[in-house]
């Protein structure tokens, strides 16, 4: 008894001795006191008064599709110079399903190239400037097979189930009306071998063993300053879904789905221009978002507008050399919490791997300083803001879980699933700028717990 009773009377001045509940298991990730992602932590300084988050199993919202990242060419570049036995490991950490794994379970491709490859190219580039190639005789997956394809063949042979999306940047020089991997727009004449384009990708894939779950018509179509990249107005969008693309996929038995507009949250309108379109919109499955401008409760405005349609948050970057204490709190609140509360299917942060460099990015508009979930030197692996921020719901939060209603409180944003299994998984965010106490209630179970300012938790029962 001398021993134990320092230690029930820390449980009382601290965090709620690894959770009252024993069958409440908790990970927290508290910058300020040097923890990330870490279980059942013992220690942490007493909050105010409790408050109660309820949470309410029978009312329920979307199902997820999963959490994760875009593995972009420099990132399958940095896994492959990894050693076999380094590589492994990390990959397991990423995607498998060991206990110190954090499972992604989602992945966001580009079409081709985006800008953060060491050079824009497209699958079906002519050298002739002034050669056209409407029938594509001159496909292939390109330079995708030296970098991202094999990578993506390893992961696979991890998680044989993950999610993946694919983004195009930029259709083939020769199809645009400035002949250039940046700007310009689509010419009309050339839809319907954008559509065959985008065909023989997801079929070009497919023969690789890579199943493409959904397809964006254009990643950030309202900023054509990228390299590579393309003006896409929603006019045309709408055009090339219900008069080309959706045919081409109809005719060649193609079932992936087709999501509009990937761009950010300042635009509601764009999504729901395209969605409105009679002739398109029964071969939508829904819209994209970012966060690079407006709030992310825009989300909810395009839920409204068309309720029986998806929502995905696909991009979030984290700029070099990222700040542990800024990034994660700011990330968790929008993204991890605020885009599954606005109807978001996944949340996916950007690049998944970087160097110290910063490289490969093209030029013209290429990012140099997107910071990776992973910095890769050589063999050594630094974990950074954007990894934890989806490690605290993509280890626990399996695909097919539903969103189910919490309670919002003041300072205490936060977000609850329920998994296939049963199991119910509750993130939450100290917003304030003090420790808050705080009870979770769920119909029999309860428990008490607490935060310091700027400290995530994720209780999993």
């Amino acid at each position: 008894m001398k021993n134990l009773f320092p230690f029930l009377f820390g449980c009382i001045l601290l965090v709620s001795c690894q959770v009252q509940d024993p069958k409440v298991n908790f990970w927290l990730t508290d910058p300020k006191s040097g923890i990330l992602f870490e279980k059942n932590p013992e220690m942490l300084k007493s909050g105010q008064e409790p408050q109660t988050i309820t949470i309410d199993i029978e009312s329920r919202f979307q199902s997820m599709d999963g959490f994760g990242f875009t593995l972009s060419q420099g990132s399958a570049q940095h896994i492959l110079q990894m050693s076999d036995s380094a590589r492994n490991s990390l990959l397991l950490e990423l995607f498998g399903n060991e206990e110190n794994s954090i499972r992604i379970n989602y992945l966001r491709l580009s079409v081709a190239a985006s800008d953060l490859n060491e050079f824009p190219f497209s699958y079906n580039d002519l050298e002739d400037s002034l050669a056209i190639d409407p029938e594509l005789e001159n496909f292939s997956l390109s330079y995708d097979t030296l970098d991202v394809i094999p990578v993506l063949k390893m992961i696979l042979e991890i998680n044989p189930k993950i999610k993946l999306m694919a983004s195009p940047w930029s259709p083939p020089k020769w199809m645009k009306d400035n002949k250039d991997t940046r700007g310009g727009s689509l010419l009309e004449e050339f839809e319907p071998a954008y559509a065959k384009y985008l065909v023989k990708y997801i079929q070009a894939m497919k023969a690789e063993g890579i199943n493409i779950d959904a397809l964006t018509i254009q990643n950030e179509p309202l900023h054509p300053g990228n390299n590579p990249s393309l003006l896409m107005l929603p006019e045309q969008q709408a055009r090339f879904i219900g008069r080309y693309l959706a045919p081409a996929f109809s005719e060649s038995g193609i079932e992936t789905k087709i999501v509009v507009y990937d761009h950010n949250a300042d635009r509601p309108d764009y999504p729901i221009s395209v969605m409105s379109d009679s002739l398109a919109n029964p071969f939508i499955d829904g819209s994209a978002f970012h966060l690079y401008g407006g709030e992310i409760e825009a989300l909810s405005e395009v839920h409204r507008a068309f309720p029986n349609k998806n929502i995905y948050f696909t991009e979030q970057w984290v700029g070099a050399p990222g700040n542990l204490e800024g990034d994660i709190p700011w990330h968790v609140k929008n993204l991890l919490i605020g885009a599954p509360r606005n109807w978001a299917k996944t949340v996916l942060e950007w690049n998944l791997s970087s160097n110290p460099s910063l490289t490969p990015h093209t030029d013209r508009g290429g990012c140099d300083r997107c910071l990776g979930a992973v910095t890769i030197d050589g063999d050594q692996v630094t974990r950074n803001p954007a990894y934890y921020v989806i490690a605290h719901a993509s280890k626990f939060v399996d695909e097919g879980s539903v969103r189910i209603e919490s309670n919002s409180i003041e300072g205490l944003p936060n977000v609850a699933h329920q998994t296939p299994s049963g199991k119910k998984v509750l993130i939450v965010l100290n917003d304030s700028s003090a420790p808050v106490a705080f009870q979770v209630q769920e119909g029999k179970t309860q428990f008490s717990t607490n935060l310091n300012p700027g400290a995530t938790g994720t209780w999993i029962w």
